[in-house]
């Protein structure tokens, strides 16, 4: 029996790969297609700290952890001959699916740009559930990182997986509505429901865990070695708001707020994501079928922009927060509430708070700070480059 986690080489696989394979003595199969070293460089950018070649990343895992039961496979999992080869062959008890392309602006880019993150991201799912099915294995837990971006921004708490409807005096509990905002975020709200449907029809275990904004550089086993380091983007394509923010404070440009900016966004620092992950598999926990908010806590844009200036002047950085005229259609004062329990009582506690999550990216960025400067017109808002 094995453990395989998709999307080994990304930036929440493969320190969540090192983290579940510090954890148990079973095999962890890391599965990639190096895909997402291939986007980033097809729109000018890289990670800001080199990735090292997977070959490198597992001798630095086994040297330094003694990790001997972590190991590679390479292929992809929109074709379904790999996918049965890898589950016949590997028989998992349970899979970890963090693989995607996980851009929203990649996928607005044009209809090919989405026609691709759609087929890509749902059929690899498709793949891998009926691959479970068809060979027997519906015991296997699937965990699979969804996004919270599937609910939208509505105006009152965002439950955790289901709501209550009610109508002409009836009321049931439902599945929570799709209303992402790009073609990126809809796989995953289609993704959500085939999973739910995975469960009702084939009886495979579900955790269905709807990942917030992702923030940070650094886990446990990550620091201890440069070839662990986890890739790090900060273009506006793949680098997250906080992550381009840090960027912009490194190459010594303000930090642009979005008119008010008190809307609220759900965040998660990458430790605290890694945490969760590991422990759905290790603990051995295997819901029916459970929705996890993989959310921390939600912090407003110009909360986050002020956390940035203040911690950037620990290292030497004068940066000045400004605000400019909103170009998009959003509530600038949204008080975005949303559900945590279930994944807070699953982590326990929280790892990383959000300032020492930019203190670390910025001790990152300061090490790189030509790579960032090279780049600058990749992550830079059009306000700033005028």
């Amino acid at each position: 029996m094995a453990i395989i986690i998709t999307g080994g080489d990304g930036y929440i696989g493969w320190p969540t790969g090192l983290r579940i394979a510090s954890r148990t003595d079973e095999r962890c199969i890391l599965v990639d297609n190096f895909a997402r070293r291939e986007w980033v460089e097809s729109i000018g950018s890289k990670s800001a700290a080199p990735v090292a070649a997977m070959d490198e990343r597992l001798t630095a895992a086994r040297n330094v952890h003694g990790l001997s039961n972590l190991s590679f496979v390479e292929g992809d999992l929109t074709d379904r001959g790999f996918v049965d080869q890898l589950l016949t062959v590997h028989e998992p008890r349970a899979i970890v699916h963090t693989a995607a392309q996980p851009s929203a602006p990649y996928s607005q880019l044009n209809g090919e740009r989405a026609n691709y993150t759609q087929h890509n991201n749902m059929q690899a799912t498709r793949n891998l559930v009926w691959g479970l099915h068809e060979h027997d294995m519906a015991d296997t837990h699937f965990v699979e990182t969804t996004t919270t971006g599937v609910y939208g921004a509505p105006e009152f708490p965002i439950p955790e997986g289901g709501a209550v409807m009610e109508h002409e005096g009836h009321r049931d509990a439902v599945p929570f509505p799709a209303m992402a905002g790009s073609w990126y975020h809809l796989t995953k709200s289609h993704d959500a429901a085939n999973l739910r449907l995975a469960h009702r029809q084939f009886g495979i275990p579900i955790s269905d865990v709807r990942t917030a904004i992702t923030y940070g550089t650094e886990t446990e086993e990550t620091r201890a070695d440069e070839r662990l380091r986890t890739r790090f983007d900060f273009d506006y394509y793949f680098g997250v708001v906080a992550h381009r923010f840090c960027a912009q404070a490194i190459a010594g440009y303000p930090l642009t707020v979005y008119g008010k900016g008190e809307q609220r966004k759900p965040f998660v620092s990458l430790e605290d994501a890694v945490e969760g992950l590991a422990q759905l598999v290790v603990s051995g926990q295997s819901a029916e079928h459970t929705v996890y908010n993989q959310v921390t806590r939600p912090i407003s844009i110009v909360e986050m922009a002020e956390t940035i200036a203040d911690v950037g002047a620990e290292f030497g950085l004068d940066v000045d927060v400004t605000h400019v005229e909103n170009p998009r259609e959003e509530d600038e004062e949204h008080a975005m509430e949303i559900e945590n329990d279930r994944y807070m009582d699953l982590i326990g506690e929280q790892r990383q708070t959000f300032e020492s999550g930019m203190r670390d990216i910025l001790e990152t960025l300061t090490a790189h700070r030509d790579t960032i400067v090279a780049h600058e017109d990749r992550f830079l808002p059009d306000v700033l480059e005028e």
